[in-house]
């Protein structure tokens, strides 16, 4: 009878850590519990946890500073609850640099490594480094796993990964990552065989992006150097005219700490709306508030744009996937983005869309519309299993 792993996946955010716990034996894989401590760093903490079929099995309030304390939280809560110790442990990593493109496991020198790319992403990379070494503090024989949300498009052409700057700054580090690539990864995992040749995954969350994908292999995709850039986001701007930039820090004299703040905490959704980032709410709000129907407006007009931009560089599109918590449950934002897509051979059928199914688009459409989750755990735990154990 084939080996049976516990391994535990955490992805430590800005904010929150979430995890799932996934038991491996023989190349099936099945969720024991999975959650969140939310609302770390802040007032009001809480954990919660479910089973695999989502009932409660854990819910409470605790003070969250900082993620070394969530960690220790969930550890506590897994122990009171008797679940079992992990064997292993997966972490999502948000940027990789250029150094690090496939996932690895965790040394003092990749740690060393990863600190020394924390500037590429300051508000995500201290958390995952956090987690890291909370694990090792907990469970200092486990073995840990780094997977990078970059890793997937380092198969880009130069053409799409350098900035038009000097080559100095590239051979520094600068140049389009791109991000969300372990969500892509899943999504080409559950395509399998049904790749086309031409292919966009949208993932459509509070974050967002997207990725061309040509005959398999990575092709473009709309973020850049950081997890700010591409379209609009729920408190994201998206890419902004280098020159306005300037303007702000010479002529409104921000500061690097006041405009860090407008680009990752103050626009997007809710800058546009002044009411929410959550697209829920201002779906809910549209019939009655200007500036919420704007924000949906223009997000959907550029996730549009951005669209018609990866088919150009992929000379058409053969399949559009929309996944992430917008991409899955905004049947609202499908519709008005797919609506302006025709003359890409798009069209979607309304009670498909509406009822969430894996394929909403019509039957004589040129270009398949699918809708599928993403499960960025899973993948997680699988390239966590590979390496640790196999």
């Amino acid at each position: 009878m084939p080996a049976r792993h516990t391994i535990l996946c955490i992805n430590v955010g800005s904010s929150s850590c979430k995890f799932a716990l996934y038991s491996i034996s023989g190349g099936t894989e099945s969720v024991m519990a999975e959650g969140a401590a939310d609302r770390v760093g802040s007032s009001g903490g809480k954990i919660t946890i479910r089973d695999a079929n989502g009932r409660s099995l854990a819910e409470s309030d605790r003070e969250l500073a900082r993620p070394q304390v969530a960690v220790n939280a969930l550890f506590d809560e897994f122990e009171r609850l008797k679940l079992p110790g992990p064997d292993a442990v997966g972490h999502r990593i948000v940027h990789g640099g250029a150094s690090h493109v496939v996932p690895e496991l965790v040394t003092p020198a990749l740690l060393t490594d990863l600190k020394r790319l924390i500037p590429f992403a300051p508000l995500h990379m201290p958390g995952g480094i956090e987690g890291i070494e909370a694990v090792a503090a907990r469970h200092p024989k486990v073995a840990q796993v780094a997977c990078f949300d970059t890793a997937f498009h380092r198969g880009m052409p130069a053409r799409a990964e350098r900035f038009p700057l000097p080559r100095d700054l590239y051979d520094a580090g600068v140049r389009r990552y791109g991000f969300h690539g372990i969500s892509y990864e899943y999504i080409m995992r559950a395509l399998g065989a049904d790749v086309p040749r031409r292919l966009i995954i949208a993932h459509l969350g509070n974050g967002a992006s997207m990725a061309a994908v040509h005959d398999g292999r990575p092709l473009d995709t709309t973020m850049g150097f950081t997890p700010a850039g591409g379209f609009m986001m729920g408190t994201r701007p998206g890419d902004l005219d280098p020159g306005l930039i300037l303007y702000l820090l010479q002529q409104k004299k921000y500061d690097a700490a006041r405009l860090g703040e407008l680009v990752n905490q103050k626009s997007g959704l809710l800058g546009v709306s002044a009411l929410s980032s959550d697209l829920k709410i201002l779906l809910d709000a549209r019939a009655t508030n200007a500036d919420a129907a704007l924000a949906i407006e223009m997000f959907c007009y550029q996730i549009k744009k951005a669209i018609g931009a990866l088919s150009a560089a992929l000379g058409g599109l053969d399949l559009l996937v929309f996944t992430g918590g917008i991409g899955e449950h905004a049947a609202a934002v499908r519709a008005e983005v797919c609506a302006g897509l025709a003359h890409l051979g798009l069209a979607i059928d309304t009670r498909r869309n509406d009822s969430g199914e894996d394929s909403i688009s019509t039957i004589d459409s040129r270009c398949s519309v699918r809708v599928i989750p993403t499960n960025e755990n899973l993948m997680v735990a699988l390239h966590t299993a590979r390496l640790v154990f196999v």
